[in-house]
């Protein structure tokens, strides 16, 4: 499973480790990412996702799950949430 926010697209970067004596050496830092279901409102129906906590506070500052994925670049979305994406535009579309 990669290690990559499937709303945001956050993944790993990488920095240094520095001691107390200022010797540095590469490592990386991972994305805080959690299993969470989150609801859509437009569909009815729920999805699982592998999202940050940096991306679900997003989610809830928008508004909920269709409001967020309207505004979301298509790039930074997985391949499971730009089908979410497009099932929500084409419910709201017909509704």
């Amino acid at each position: 499973m990669s290690r990559v926010c499937e709303l945001t697209g956050k993944g790993p970067i990488t920095g240094n480790k520095v001691s107390h004596a200022k010797n540095r050496s590469r490592r990386r830092f991972l994305p805080n990412l959690n299993d969470v279901t989150l609801i859509s409102d437009a569909l009815g129906q729920s999805f699982k996702l592998r999202v940050s906590a940096a991306g679900l506070r997003s989610v809830d500052h928008r508004g909920g799950l269709d409001t967020y994925l309207a505004k979301a670049k298509d790039i930074e979305l997985s391949d499971k949430a730009l089908k979410i994406k497009k099932a929500i535009a084409k419910a709201q579309a017909t509704a």
